[in-house]
């Protein structure tokens, strides 16, 4: 599994012009599966947003973790994080997992994310969808699940 997190000052999502997930201050994350993921995969990476120390404290040092600021998250699946554009000039996109086996995975991780206490909104699986924000910093980083 990869993300791409993206520290928002606000961000949503609409599906055919209607508002899906929306936060204010928090992570916009982007996921992304592949086929050898699995649950021990979703527990890492939403262990490692959760506690990702990437919001300022009251020096300007990121010391915060999401948790810490009591922010929010805008989850939203992205299987072209698997697009591999080595060669020709079309991605391919043949290390992205099924939509059968990513979107359990998928869930699996948002729901290891409310455990620990976030406040989680969602894009649609599978749906073309709007995505906009506000990036705070602009901070953006990619993590990769440990295997990857």
């Amino acid at each position: 599994m990869k993300m791409v997190l993206q520290r928002v000052k606000k961000a949503e999502v609409t599906v055919d012009g209607k508002s899906v997930g929306k936060i204010g201050k928090g992570i916009l994350v982007l996921v992304g599966i592949t086929h050898e993921d699995n649950e021990a995969d979703a527990r890492y990476l939403s262990d490692k947003l959760a506690n990702l120390r990437i919001f300022e404290d009251l020096t300007g040092k990121m010391n915060h973790s999401i948790l810490d600021v009591k922010g929010e998250v805008l989850s939203v699946s992205q299987f072209t994080l698997y697009g591999d554009c080595r060669k020709g000039r079309r991605p391919n996109f043949m290390a992205a997992a099924k939509p059968d086996r990513a979107e359990p995975l998928y869930e699996r991780f948002n729901e290891e994310l409310r455990k620990l206490g976030l406040t989680v909104e969602t894009g649609s699986f599978g749906a073309m969808m709007d995505v906009s924000l506000v990036n705070d910093g602009p901070v953006t980083l990619t993590v990769d699940s440990p295997d990857q």
